[in-house]
């Protein structure tokens, strides 16, 4: 019996997540997505692991650059989400407008975001239809203030509304 994806879909909207932006440069071309699929997986030594469709620009940026930024993304940020989800049909650049810094590897991070993690990759894989990337964070940077912007149910939500 092989499982249906529309089953699947339904039954992972029950899961709740942080949501973050992934960004990658690579000879001049940048580019960046909405990401759920993040975990960190060791404190000592510092890896995280993101999970990005095979194929997509921000996916082959990441394999060419073998780095990445991620920003944890506030509540203030749903339409920054929105937008690099390409939910936003009105912008081609999906930087257009934001404020952006870098720090190791040179990859955008965005202002205002909750954290920023600077990442290498060390191992990738392809899963299914997406390429599993295990990264050291080179550099971290947290700034204490703000809620996170938690996506369930196929909704943005914060967390006193999960209460």
């Amino acid at each position: 019996m092989t499982l249906e994806a529309e089953n699947l879909r339904a039954a992972m909207r029950a899961w709740s997540a942080g949501v973050t932006v992934v960004t990658a440069t690579h000879e001049g071309h940048t580019h960046g997505m909405t990401v759920n699929s993040f975990t960190s997986i060791s404190l000592d030594p510092a890896l995280i692991t993101i999970s990005l469709k095979t194929g997509s620009r921000t996916q082959e940026l990441v394999a060419a650059s073998r780095a990445f930024g991620l920003t944890i993304l506030s509540t203030e940020q749903a339409a920054i989400s929105d937008v690099f989800a390409g939910r936003s049909t009105e912008t081609e650049d999906r930087f257009a407008g934001l404020q952006v810094e870098t720090l190791v590897t040179g990859s955008p991070l965005i202002t205002g975001g909750l954290a920023w993690l600077d990442c290498r990759v060390v191992e990738s894989y392809h899963a299914g239809m997406n390429t599993l990337f295990i990264a050291e964070v080179v550099s971290a940077r947290e700034f204490g203030t703000g809620q996170p912007l938690i996506y369930h149910d196929r909704k943005y939500w914060q967390l006193s509304q999960l209460l």
